[in-house]
């Protein structure tokens, strides 16, 4: 059985991912005015913070991993 600890970090890592997807697809304009970025009338798309938060996930997926090899 794996640890709340690995579960916990792999959801968040599942979270980094999406949220990544979403500053990839998303305009500036279109974003929730509490994510950074947000932009008002900027058709903009956030590469930036879309290739971050895909590392974030990505980092946090292996940690996971790790982490539930180890129990």
């Amino acid at each position: 059985m794996s640890s709340p600890v690995s579960l916990i970090v792999g959801l968040l890592g599942l979270v980094a991912i999406a949220l990544a997807a979403y500053y990839g697809l998303t305009p500036a304009s279109s974003l929730p005015a509490f994510l950074p970025g947000y932009e008002a009338g900027s058709d903009r798309i956030h590469t930036t913070h879309a290739l971050g938060s895909l590392i974030v996930g990505l980092a946090l997926l292996a940690l996971a991993w790790f982490q539930r090899a180890r129990d």
